[in-house]
């Protein structure tokens, strides 16, 4: 149902760890959290100011490409550390997809662990792509399901958070597709119902 060619956002809170013990690199300049959890929570509010729900299968990330993800500031510009030289770290656990960075490599990525530090920068998103046919839609409530994710791309520490409004836009022409198919089977069942009541009475 979503457009598996437009790279997706999210946003979740960025956490930082600062007990050696727990650090995953070692490090002065270690930062961790989770880049998205498996709990839901709103994308984002229909015309009716209804929230519309997305959440994250915990199998989503079953074969998907995510060997070489990178870490970025606001999904642009400089690199401040990637998997492939062992500066950043994922990791699929019961909670969600877990981030770890070593930013001592470069001035820039010192300077993003001050920032990030003293709370200037305290969010961060991931940008993905949704595999073909890999959401669906409950129209009870109101939610998407991410069940399969193709790509990851970076994580990224982000000033303010991502809006997708493509992705929004899209997934809204959904919503009333699904809801009106609903209501059709509804409808048709309601007859049908009717039917072999009238049936039954003869």
């Amino acid at each position: 149902m979503a457009k598996t060619d437009i790279p997706q956002t999210r946003m979740m809170a960025f956490q930082m760890n600062q007990d050696t013990e727990q650090k995953r690199i070692e490090s002065d300049f270690y930062v961790e959290g989770y880049a998205t959890t498996f709990e839901p929570y709103v994308l984002f509010h229909d015309d009716n100011g209804n929230p519309i729900y997305e959440r994250i299968s915990p199998q989503a990330f079953d074969g998907a490409r995510m060997d070489d993800v990178i870490l970025q500031y606001d999904h642009e510009g400089r690199v401040f550390a990637r998997q492939s030289n062992g500066t950043l770290g994922l990791e699929v656990n019961d909670k969600g997809l877990f981030v770890w960075a070593d930013l001592s490599k470069t001035e820039g990525a010192r300077q993003l662990y001050e920032d990030i530090r003293s709370g200037m920068v305290n969010k961060m998103s991931w940008r993905f792509l949704i595999a073909p046919n890999g959401d669906t839609f409950d129209a009870s409530s109101r939610t998407f399901v991410v069940n399969k994710v193709s790509d990851v791309f970076d994580v990224s520490a982000v000033s303010i958070p991502a809006n997708n409004q493509t992705s929004i836009s899209a997934r809204k022409k959904n919503i009333e597709e699904l809801e009106a198919k609903v209501k059709k089977a509804q409808e048709l069942k309601r007859k049908k119902l009717e039917l072999k009541l009238k049936l039954g009475g003869l």
